[in-house]
């Protein structure tokens, strides 16, 4: 049994040491596809990361089902995704607070859901968000951006109305039209 025990040392060691290569290589290949991107981007990329660690993590200890293990992995990918668009297109390092919703997830960010079929790029909704476009991901999820508090000042300033404009000259929701109730005062 000695006679073995060194070649199978030997084996272990070299499948060892390949394992670790190949990690390595892996390592710098996300890196180096991260890297073109300004720390913005990468600091909003590795967040996506973490937050499947903990998805993963939380699935390896069955503390949610697969079904929400699926949606969220598939939500984390759809967001990366359009973060990696978004970027590629304009030029900056910079990423609007993303929200990625299914059709029965609607309810979640809008009082009154429309119908996704109707929804037009750039298109603003209930003046907190803007259409940025539908990313297949395992099931299909509705991209918005949430609004700043100055792009939406900038709307009102404008005069009044929302003049943000899709390319195929649709319009959106006028700044005056809220879908939220107003707040109550009590008085004291």
């Amino acid at each position: 049994m000695c006679s073995q025990s060194g070649p199978t040392r030997f084996l272990l060691l070299l499948a060892t040491v390949l394992l670790c290569s190949g990690l390595s290589v892996a390592q710098r290949t996300g890196a180096s596809s991260d890297s073109e991107f300004g720390p913005v981007v990468t600091a909003y990329l590795g967040y996506l990361n973490n937050e499947q660690e903990v998805v993963d993590d939380r699935a390896s200890r069955r503390e949610i089902s697969a079904a929400y293990y699926r949606r969220n992995s598939n939500r984390i990918h759809a967001l990366r995704q359009m973060a990696v668009r978004l970027v590629r297109q304009s030029g900056n390092d910079y990423v609007p607070e993303l929200e990625a919703v299914t059709t029965d997830e609607f309810g979640t960010i809008f009082e009154r859901p429309s119908k996704p079929t109707t929804f037009r790029p750039n298109e603003v909704f209930a003046n907190k968000f803007r259409f940025l476009g539908q990313v297949h991901a395992g099931e299909n999820f509705y991209l918005f951006a949430r609004l700043d508090p100055y792009e939406q000042a900038e709307l009102i300033q404008r005069g009044g109305k929302l003049t943000t404009v899709s390319e195929d000259g649709a319009k959106g929701q006028p700044v005056g039209q809220t879908s939220t109730r107003a707040r109550r005062v009590v008085p004291r």
